[in-house]
């Protein structure tokens, strides 16, 4: 709670910072322009989709890198098959996800029977997704037309994929907090040994955890397809999995696994996408977006474990 209550302040104090630097300098504030909102609003709803799944994933113990490729793949396969087939592209996304699906099964499967390593694992994903998306299509820019609504449609003064990063937090949110599958991703998370021994399916889980994770990914591939209307193969959903991870890590989630709260991905996804927001507003160039990765991710990572030393010397 702690965590979040500090993501939430300065999250507020960056917002305050944009604002009073864009009154100072420029005489009028365009961050709390509609336009401005609303496409802020369609960002941070993409980014929470996928943002969630690695969120799972990480605080029941694993690591999953091939995010960004999964959704990247995602658009070329819908942008080829509903422009060579003709088919309907709500009928090829249903296809899509059910694929995305299957791949977080083969993640499960591996990590969990063979004890491969989740960083391994998901890494020749990565490098796999992205040639076929390169491969199939010859590098070539892919475009799906007739598509635009799920990502850039309205419904009640604010965007489609923030209404849907809504129910999505509300369905995970329950199962966090409400079922015993949250309590055992928990439970894995910190312990599997003693999550095993106590007779939880840790295995099954898991691999649970990546399905739900690739099955997001997907879903925000198709959204993003819908967003951009066009997709780079070599490009589209890259890095994205650090957003994630970023995110996730922002928002509580310990790399070590057992900590975090779907509230938190969300607010954690919410600080990135401001911050980029008032990178663009205030007149930074967006090359130093990579940079400002790096430093959200080891900034996490070392609060984490500055408060785990914390707690330790208390318990002693």
């Amino acid at each position: 709670m702690k965590k979040i209550l500090g993501m939430t302040l300065l999250l507020v104090a960056l917002v305050i910072a944009v604002c009073v630097y864009q009154s100072i300098n420029y005489g009028h504030v365009a961050f709390f322009e509609r336009d401005n909102l609303f496409n802020l609003a369609q960002r941070i709803g993409i980014l929470g989709i996928y943002a969630i799944g690695a969120g799972i994933v990480i605080l029941s113990g694993g690591i999953d890198l091939s995010i960004g490729s999964i959704i990247g793949f995602t658009g070329v396969v819908m942008a080829m098959a509903c422009s060579a087939l003709g088919w309907s592209p709500w009928l090829v996304a249903a296809i899509v996800i059910v694929m995305c699906t299957i791949i977080g099964f083969w993640h499960g499967f591996l990590i969990g029977r063979f004890n491969l390593q989740p960083f391994v694992v998901t890494l020749c994903t990565l490098l796999l997704l992205r040639g076929l998306a390169r491969g199939i299509s010859g590098g070539i820019s892919q475009k799906l037309d007739g598509f635009s609504y799920l990502g850039n449609g309205p419904f009640l003064g604010l965007p489609v994929p923030f209404w849907m990063l809504i129910g999505i937090a509300l369905i995970m949110g329950f199962i966090m907090n409400f079922t015993v599958y949250g309590r055992y991703w928990y439970a894995i998370g910190r312990n599997p040994d003693a999550a095993r021994y106590s007779g939880i399916k840790v295995n099954r889980m898991r691999t649970a955890a990546y399905v739900i994770c690739a099955l997001l990914s997907g879903v925000a591939g198709v959204v993003s397809i819908s967003y951009t209307g066009e997709v780079q193969p070599a490009s589209a959903g890259l890095m994205f999995e650090m957003w994630a991870i970023a995110a996730a890590v922002l928002g509580g989630c310990s790399l070590r696994g057992g900590e975090g709260s779907i509230i938190g991905i969300i607010i954690g996804a919410a600080l990135i996408k401001v911050m980029y927001n008032g990178i663009n507003l205030i007149g930074i160039s967006t090359e130093w977006e990579w940079a400002v990765i790096g430093v959200v991710i080891l900034g996490g990572v070392v609060a984490d474990a500055a408060y785990k030393q914390r707690a330790a010397k208390r318990v002693r």
